[in-house]
């Protein structure tokens, strides 16, 4: 028996994970990311394969990581979590950086990001693990607290859209939730 509920205590983060160039880029909430190697650093994000953020990765050999703060707009996780990059400019009217790979950067609301080569994909079923070499890493503001799924999921009555690896079907849950 799985008691799914135990899945949301597991800690993780969330960001805007994004590639592309100045051309077109997309980007897609995640908060699927993590340290994989200290020397040299590599990180790795894990991409559902029909997120069109898979084909710029994949197209571009880089990514970003924008590591949302606490008090992140909602209107971001409309635009990046819910809405598809197929129908809609996700960057349009977003405040952008493009890095050394012209990989965009979201900064709206973000504490520090981080730009990776990508070095390895991994085919886990559903979802592709992307594993990068850390480029370039910056703090924009060292004063706020990062966003965890936990608040989110808690505090800010948040779920996660279908195409995330941690989503759930609200029938498999014991305890159903209030939104």
């Amino acid at each position: 028996m799985i008691t799914f509920e135990a899945l949301f205590k597991i800690s993780y983060g969330l960001y805007i994970v994004g590639s592309g160039d100045k051309e077109r880029g997309n980007g897609f909430i995640s908060n699927s990311v993590f340290q994989v190697t200290s020397e040299p650093p590599k990180f790795a994000v894990c991409c559902n394969k029909n997120n069109f953020t898979s084909e710029f990765i994949r197209q571009s050999g880089a990514f970003s990581i924008s590591v949302l703060s606490k008090d992140a707009s909602p209107d971001l996780f409309g635009r990046f979590g819910f809405r598809s990059g197929k129908d809609v400019d996700k960057l349009d009217g977003i405040l952008v950086k493009y890095g050394e790979t012209g990989v965009p950067i979201v900064l709206n609301d973000t504490i520090a990001w981080l730009e990776c080569k990508l070095m390895q994909t991994v085919d886990v079923g559903t979802h592709l693990i992307f594993i990068g070499e850390l480029l370039h890493a910056e703090i924009l503001d060292d004063m706020k607290e990062p966003l965890t799924y936990q608040h989110y999921r808690k505090v800010r009555k948040g779920v996660a859209p279908k195409n995330a690896p941690t989503y759930i079907d609200k029938s498999k849950l014991k305890i159903k939730p209030t939104n």
